[in-house]
């Protein structure tokens, strides 16, 4: 797996990269996100399957850097960064981060994160594979509206611009408002992978899709269980 790492400290650059050859990855590297940006482009002939991207970058923010890469191309990105507050991790999440990772971090935690992004990431590319909001057929629940085909979502008539993940949430629980989703089966139905580190990002998107919906009663949470879609009056 061919691994692109952004880390301006050379001694921190220097220990992940050979942690990370060791368990077979074939590592680049780059010290801001100018040098970063000009890889990806250079490696579009053997593309990377994974950027490690850091915040405290000195050429521009971490969070710029992601929304250009992004811009430039579908690679699953994975910040690691010591910025630990919520509002950096739904940030980064809504700029089209694949997961967010905080420093000091379990260093088999991380290569379990790399793995189930580039899984998640094979597992959607393949020919006949689909998303769970491909299954359904479009939606409207009060002044909420889902179109499915073309993954639009609408609150009283005005677009509501939504991450490929949070999509495919909120499509898995407006198919069957007022039913209680476990966690494991949202995990496993939108990320497509069984590992509990995953639910911490759960959690980053439903805050996401909160505040962005502009509904927090819209996705309630069921202590111990899971969410459940509260279906909105109708608009008025």
């Amino acid at each position: 797996m061919k691994l692109l790492l952004v880390e301006d400290d050379d001694h921190v650059s220097a220990a992940l990269s050979a942690v990370l050859r060791r368990h077979g990855f074939d590592v680049g590297t780059a010290r801001g996100g100018e040098e970063a940006l000009q890889e990806l482009l250079h490696g579009r002939l053997a593309p990377f399957d994974v950027v490690l991207l850091d915040l405290g970058l000195p050429d521009q923010d971490g969070f710029e850097v992601c929304g250009r890469i992004r811009k430039l191309t579908s690679t699953p990105v994975i910040m690691v960064t010591a910025r630990a507050d919520v509002r950096s991790r739904i940030h980064g999440l809504n700029l089209g981060a694949d997961d967010y990772v905080v420093k000091p971090y379990d260093t088999g935690e991380l290569l379990a994160r790399i793995h189930a992004v580039a899984r998640r990431t094979s597992a959607e590319a393949e020919p006949d594979g689909r998303s769970p909001a491909d299954t359904y057929e479009s939606l409207r629940l009060g002044p909420l509206t889902l179109q499915i085909p073309t993954r639009r979502v609408l609150v009283n008539g005005e677009e509501v611009a939504l991450t490929r993940k949070e999509f495919d949430l909120l499509a898995l629980l407006a198919h069957r408002p007022g039913v209680v989703f476990r966690r494991e089966q949202i995990i496993s139905e939108v990320w497509r992978t069984s590992w509990e580190g995953t639910g911490r990002t759960l959690e980053v998107h439903v805050a996401s899709l909160r505040s962005k919906l502009r509904m927090p009663e819209l996705i309630e949470t069921v202590r111990g269980v899971g969410y459940r879609l509260v279906a909105p009056p109708p608009a008025v």
